[in-house]
């Protein structure tokens, strides 16, 4: 028998064929359950013996098929992804979460039960603000979920199972940061495109063998003897999603990027959820408030009547402090995949909380494809020329 490779190189391998491990583990009678958003709680799935499998737009894919569904001017993203599961390219899956991260996903899921057929398909509802009452419905959710994965997986959601799953997904968490750590040195000791990989090939296979993997890439960059050369300017990148090799080895041709504030870096792995009480409450909470999406309004208090701009900067945007100081960041990409309007409606707040702060930051729009990369590059060359 071949031995696997570790660390670093089987991030790589994963990234580079993520349905071989699932397909393994469907043979084995392993139920393969994808979902397309951060927001889906995999603790869920985890506790019922299911693997989760995160479905991904393809940059180097031209997207075809979604064209019977979808405009074109529509979320590239989204197109993408619905493109890949009318290809077939994702028929190993048993079933799907889809989730109402935002206006075209949920229209995309919507068009996406009704041309593929899964043996279990469920949407999930998802507040758009953080307001007092909202909990208690996110939690209807949850429950509602909860009922419908157990008819699929023929048992019961055991409160131990869920609190083991919990603990060992917070684990992952604390890997995930962990690695992340050791992006804070100057020179970085992991680059940008190594971490889109590991985090991609983490969201592809189960909780357990991830954080394997984190561990392992953990010693192993730790252990050697350099890490990416020292560059002009330490980024952070602030988005809906950076999960491709391409865009980030363009993002690193000239600066290392310590940062990937995305869903496709450490925004799905801040904080904890608490393993003990109301197991349900606790998810419920942990995935409204710790995840800091552009979807998720966070209003001025009830009975405030007078808007002030700085506090609601800081409500929404004061996480990023500590973080680009603690990072040394000097400078930040706001990047927004065209029509994507929660981060858009974000991107002129976004800029002027980093500028009260100190970080110069610049806005690029592009649309997902190999073709856009030329001028992407040119934009970001543009944006280092001006950075101290």
């Amino acid at each position: 028998m071949v031995e696997k490779s570790k660390g670093l190189a089987r991030a790589a391998e994963i990234y580079g064929d993520r349905p071989e491990r699932t397909k393994e583990l469907k043979a084995q009678g392993k139920k393969i359950v994808g979902y397309p958003c951060v927001y889906v709680p995999l603790e869920m799935l985890t506790a019922l013996d299911m693997v989760p499998y995160r479905t991904y737009a393809n940059i180097n894919e031209s997207v075809t098929e979604a064209d019977r569904a979808l405009p074109a001017s529509f979320c590239p993203i989204m197109r993408s992804c619905l493109d890949c599961a009318l290809k077939g390219k994702e028929d190993f899956l048993d079933g799907f979460i889809a989730a109402h991260s935002c206006d075209p996903q949920e229209k995309t899921m919507r068009v996406w039960e009704s041309y593929v057929n899964y043996g279990y398909f469920h949407f999930l509802d998802i507040p758009g603000s953080v307001r007092s009452e909202v909990y208690g419905y996110f939690k209807g959710q949850l429950n509602d979920l909860k009922k419908t994965l157990e008819g699929f997986a023929g048992e019961k959601l055991a409160d131990d199972k869920l609190k083991a799953a919990i603990k060992i997904h917070n684990q992952q968490r604390a890997l995930v940061n962990q690695l992340y750590e050791l992006t804070k040195p100057v020179p970085p000791l992991i680059s940008g495109i190594e971490l889109v990989q590991v985090i991609k090939a983490v969201l592809s296979i189960p909780v357990a063998e991830g954080n394997e993997l984190l561990a392992d890439v953990i010693a192993e960059v730790k252990a050697r003897g350099r890490g990416p050369e020292k560059q002009h300017a330490r980024l952070m990148v602030w988005g809906s999603s950076l999960d491709e090799v391409e865009v980030m080895r363009l993002l690193e041709a000239k600066a290392n990027v310590v940062l990937n504030e995305s869903c496709g870096g450490i925004r799905p792995f801040r904080g904890q959820v608490k393993p003990d009480g109301d197991l349900m409450d606790n998810l419920a909470r942990y995935y409204l408030e710790e995840i800091t999406c552009a979807r998720t309004f966070r209003q001025a208090k009830i009975g405030e009547t007078h808007k002030d701009y700085a506090k609601d900067l800081q409500s929404r945007f004061g996480y990023l402090k500590s973080l680009t100081r603690d990072w040394k960041v000097s400078g930040a990409i706001l990047l927004l995949v065209r029509y994507c309007d929660p981060f858009a409606f974000e991107m002129p707040g976004m800029k002027d909380y980093l500028e009260s702060i100190g970080i110069p930051s610049t806005y690029i729009e592009y649309d997902h494809t190999m073709g856009s990369l030329a001028p992407l590059r040119t934009r970001v060359e543009a944006f280092l020329e001006t950075i101290d």
